[in-house]
C-alpha cells in the first residue's frame, strides 16, 4: 500500500502534498489580484535607507548605554540603529 508522497509543510501546518502543489499552481497560473501578494523586499540584504550607498561603522557600547539605547528606541518605535543615526546627526549639526 503506497501513501501520499509529503514534501513538509506549510506555515499552518498543512502538509504538502502531490494534491496541493497541483492546486497553489492552478491558483498562480489563473492569476493575482493588485494586493493580493504580499510585498516583499526585492533582491538580498537590507532595504536601502536612501539613495546613496551607506557605509557600515561598529560602535562599542557598554551594557548599560546599550540598554538605555534599546529602551529609548522601542519607546519611539525604531531600531537601536536609527536611533545612533538620529543622535549623531543632532550631535553634528549642533557643534
Amino acid at each position: 500500500m503506497t501513501g501520499k508522497r509529503t514534501y513538509r509543510q506549510t506555515k499552518s501546518g498543512r502538509p504538502i502534498d502531490d494534491e496541493t502543489i497541483e492546486e497553489l499552481a492552478a491558483e498562480a497560473e489563473g492569476g493575482y489580484g493588485p494586493g493580493q501578494l504580499k510585498g516583499k523586499p526585492r533582491g538580498r540584504g537590507r532595504p536601502p535607507l536612501g539613495d546613496a550607498a551607506m557605509e557600515v561603522e561598529s560602535v562599542r557600547l557598554d551594557p548599560d548605554l546599550r540598554g538605555e539605547a534599546a529602551r529609548r528606541a522601542a519607546d519611539e518605535g525604531v531600531t537601536v540603529s536609527e536611533l545612533i543615526r538620529r543622535a549623531l546627526r543632532d550631535y553634528l549639526r549642533s557643534a
